[in-house]
């Protein structure tokens, strides 16, 4: 008895959790320096945009690091367009498939494409300039100002210098350009830090060396299209050419770094093959018919369910729209991006989930008809019922792997929605068919006197 008021207690706290998340005008978490929107992320055929396929020309060798450093090169220029969501896959051997959400010119984005990319490394003397602000430098100038050292005095300016704004009016100094890198790594300690081993060749060895030599203890800035990427500190001289940055890096941003040191431009040549508009009037037309149909189907395998298992059948929609909330609170707060396969696999897993009570219901009839008690019915009917939903849902989720991966593979995000929608609500829907309904089916059967004498309460 006290662990089903404690699942019942667990069930409230969880459904008062998923309202409050699912709620429209819900205004996120924040906790500390932790924020995270709520809002619900659509994907390119709801919310409408742009999807570009781009291929490598076929006399060019590639390699499949090659594909994945340029799809992931151009996923960092692209956020430069404001759009959110933007996401580039490689699919096969030679092709890159770049989705915007929202985005209704073409233009801009075949400019983010067809940038070459200019690395640079910058005396920013005393000054530690935030990363993604934005700076001028004396490269590529036919007669190069005068340019401004930055003191320390100045130290207060830049900290006031919000990210991606543009940095004071102070023209820096180009010290060496990513032409003159040799070679990029990723290095691991000993204590599981991570660093970023670079080497400079010939002449730029040389014009390092003499510039550290003078210049232990500034800053010498890493910029990327004129945006600062990084600020390290030059802690010693560096003879040979040989350098390291170290910082607070973890696996993948001292990996992100070290691909937007190695390629300042493309590691490819890329050509558009295709680009497709999606306007956003379709995609609104697309998700409201997808929300009337979802309801309509809802609404009646919810009549269904009543009409024909009565009380347990009431216990069932009540535990279904549980599920329903629980997995949109928990699509909005990974998040995961709705497309319409998406919330087909969320309507296919619905079933699921109504497919595990009505084995269960079923199995809880025979027991009643077999002359069993309520408590023991109950019991029967969970115990004989499981092997067939851990079957049916273990080959949904082998299925959902499968698609998983084929969708990585070969550039389909549609597919990728669809099996992550139908994992997720497999795996909600086997916690609501036997918490949820289980609980509340006890609760209620034990309120009600002899219900094993009732078979109407059942439709038997």
């Amino acid at each position: 008895m006290n662990r089903r008021y404690f699942n019942l207690a667990l069930i409230l706290l969880l459904l008062a959790l998923a309202i409050w998340i699912d709620f429209p005008s819900n205004p996120g978490i924040k906790i500390g320096s932790f924020e995270r929107s709520l809002d619900t992320v659509l994907g390119l055929d709801l919310r409408g945009g742009m999807q570009v396929i781009l291929s490598v020309p076929p006399e060019i060798e590639v390699s499949q690091q090659n594909l994945q450093d340029a799809a992931r090169i151009l996923e960092n220029r692209s956020n430069a367009l404001g759009v959110d969501e933007v996401v580039y896959q490689t699919a096969g051997e030679r092709i890159i498939v770049g989705e915007y959400p929202g985005a209704s010119e073409a233009e801009d984005v075949i400019d983010k494409i067809k940038q070459t990319g200019q690395l640079e490394f910058v005396d920013f003397g005393d000054l530690r300039i935030p990363e993604g602000t934005v700076v001028e430098t004396d490269f590529g100038l036919k007669t190069p100002e005068p340019e401004t050292t930055p003191t320390s005095e100045s130290t207060p300016a830049a900290e006031a210098t919000p990210p991606a704004e543009t940095a004071p009016s102070t023209r820096y100094h180009t010290i060496l350009t990513g032409a003159d890198l040799k070679s990029v790594s990723v290095v691991r300690g000993e204590l599981n830090d991570y660093s970023i081993a670079i080497e400079f060749d010939g002449e730029a060895a040389d014009i390092l060396k003499e510039w550290t030599s003078n210049n232990v203890g500034k800053i010498l800035g890493i910029v990327l299209d004129k945006a600062v990427i990084s600020s390290p500190s030059v802690n010693n001289v560096i003879p040979d050419g040989q350098a390291e940055i170290i910082g607070s890096f973890n696996s993948e941003s001292a990996n992100a770094l070290a691909v937007q040191l190695r390629y300042g431009s493309l590691p490819v040549p890329l050509e558009i093959e295709q680009i497709r508009v999606i306007g956003p009037t379709l995609g609104q037309d697309s998700l409201d018919k997808s929300l009337l149909a979802g309801i309509i189907g809802f609404s009646i395998v919810m009549l269904f369910m009543a009409i024909y298992y009565r009380v347990p059948g009431i216990i069932a929609d009540l535990a279904i729209i549980f599920y329903a909330l629980i997995t949109f609170a928990i699509i909005k707060l990974v998040p995961v991006t709705l497309t319409l396969p998406g919330i087909a696999g969320f309507l296919l897993s619905t079933g699921a989930a109504l497919d595990a009570n009505i084995l269960i219901f079923e199995r809880l009839k025979e027991e009643l008809r077999n002359g069993r008690t309520m408590r023991q019915a109950v019991d029967l009917a969970w115990r004989r019922a499981w092997p067939s939903i851990r079957d049916s849902n273990i080959a949904a989720l082998i299925t959902s792997a499968i698609l998983f991966w084929f969708g990585s593979t070969f550039g389909a995000s549609f597919v990728k929605g669809f099996a992550v929608t139908l994992a997720l609500g497999v795996g909600v829907s086997l916690f609501t068919a036997f918490t949820v309904t289980r609980t509340m089916l006890n609760l209620v059967f034990e309120r009600i006197s002899e219900p094993e004498k009732r078979p109407g309460l059942f439709g038997l």
